[in-house]
């Protein structure tokens, strides 16, 4: 299947972190924890398609919402009822936002969220995280280490130089560097962009206090604080990242779990802000597909199954359990590793705990490929990178945790021995 697909999709894959080598695993079905594979194989799934299916695969109540609603059509290019309910619960649940829109992915709302705080203050230059991911657009594909007072370069072929000369770096976790990266350039900054807890690297969490001095910090140069909340966004609680360490951005971008398992992008922010968006201002936006009536039917009950059910409660005490079991395992078989995490996010990394980008590039990453390899022999669905964070999800059981640390103790142990 892999060499078919090479000939018809660049590179075999719809995604670059789905090239896993030598070829990826094609998947036939899911269901709860489990995926399997067109060869018959089952696996107990740790990436859950990159953190949205917090449910688990193909959960009754998601799939009985989406079916409804196909029955009433999928899509109508007008307004529904469906979308005013959404953004209700979502700004119930977000002081932040008191005004939304909906698109169709997390790069769109990336984007629109940096061209809405460049609209809104009528500035050009914008600050993001060295390491930090928002999406596939020209702005945010800058190489990681080009440095903060140098032109940012681009990360990419096809994006000119002038698309991201106006966007500069800082080090996670470096209120310093922040500090005086704004001080420098604070006649034309109009914000700072950054995933609250890296997760696309990760997960690096963010040390005691820098979120709050953030937050002051922009506050004081009345710079606009974008949180990148697509993979926080109702993964470390109802009102995300922002409810969980108490901090409250102009912006808020969100995705993967707000859209129930579908296709969706979230970005919204104080009124006053938000009301610049076309028709009723002058920043543009706009998406065929914005507002799908089935990604809000299934938005809409996941958010009410995920409170009606106090999921979250549930799931990180399960990731505090699981964390701190891999931990001992860690420590009784003598390695330098670290398990990193919050919540219902973990992982492995192969080293010091990192505190951001270029401590995570000093992490053993052939020495996790090798592990991924053997675990997923094993049975176990990792995401194949060091870069990339493990979710679980209300479909786990007691049975699959243990069974889970049952192998990565066997899996670590060959580690220890090398």
């Amino acid at each position: 299947m892999y060499e078919k697909a090479k000939i018809l999709i660049p590179g075999g894959v719809s995604s670059p972190v789905r090239a896993i080598k030598p070829y990826p695993f094609y998947t036939a079905s899911a269901d709860g924890s489990k995926i399997r594979d067109i060869d018959g194989n089952e696996y107990i799934d740790y990436c859950m398609a990159y953190g949205p299916l917090i449910l688990g695969h193909n959960h009754s109540i998601i799939k009985e919402t989406i079916k409804s609603q196909l029955d009433k059509g999928w899509l109508y290019g007008t307004p529904t009822e469906l979308e005013v309910t959404l953004a209700e619960k979502i700004t119930g649940y977000y002081p932040s936002i008191d005004m939304l829109r909906f698109v169709s992915t997390g790069t769109e709302a990336t984007m629109s969220a940096l061209r809405l705080a460049r609209g809104f203050t009528g500035r050009n230059k914008f600050v993001k995280i060295e390491g930090g991911f928002h999406g596939a657009h020209d702005a945010v594909l800058v190489k990681a280490g080009s440095g903060a007072t140098t032109l940012g370069e681009p990360d990419s072929l096809g994006i000119p130089t002038d698309f991201t000369k106006y966007t500069l770096q800082s080090p996670y976790n470096d209120i310093e560097a922040m500090a005086g990266l704004i001080e420098k350039n604070k006649d034309d900054m109009a914000a700072v962009i950054i995933e609250p807890m890296l997760g696309n690297v990760g997960p690096v969490l963010p040390m005691t206090g820098y979120l709050k001095e953030l937050r002051k910090l922009t506050l004081e140069n009345d710079v606009l604080l974008i949180f990148d909340e697509v993979i926080t966004g109702f993964r470390l609680a109802m009102g995300g990242a922002q409810e969980y360490f108490g901090v409250i951005p102009d912006i808020t971008t969100m995705g993967k779990i707000v859209g129930g398992g579908l296709p969706i992008g979230v970005f919204g922010g104080r009124r006053e802000i938000m009301e610049m968006i076309s028709p009723s201002g002058a920043i543009y936006q706009a998406g065929t597909f914005s507002g799908s009536p089935c990604s809000m039917a299934a938005g809409i009950t996941m958010l009410d199954y995920l409170k009606q059910e106090n999921i979250h409660e549930k799931l990180n005490s399960t990731g505090n359990y699981l964390r701190d079991s891999l931990s001992k395992i860690v420590e009784d078989l003598g390695l330098d590793y670290n398990v990193c995490g919050i919540a219902s996010m973990f992982k492995i990394f192969f080293g010091e705990e990192p505190r951001n980008y270029q401590e995570v590039l000093k992490c053993d990453q052939e020495g996790y490929l090798a592990f991924f390899h053997r675990m997923l022999e094993s049975g176990i669905f990792l995401p194949p990178s060091q870069f990339e964070t493990n979710f679980i999800s209300a479909a786990h059981s007691k049975e699959d945790i243990e069974n889970t640390l049952e192998v990565y103790a066997e899996n670590l142990l060959i580690d220890s021995r090398l």
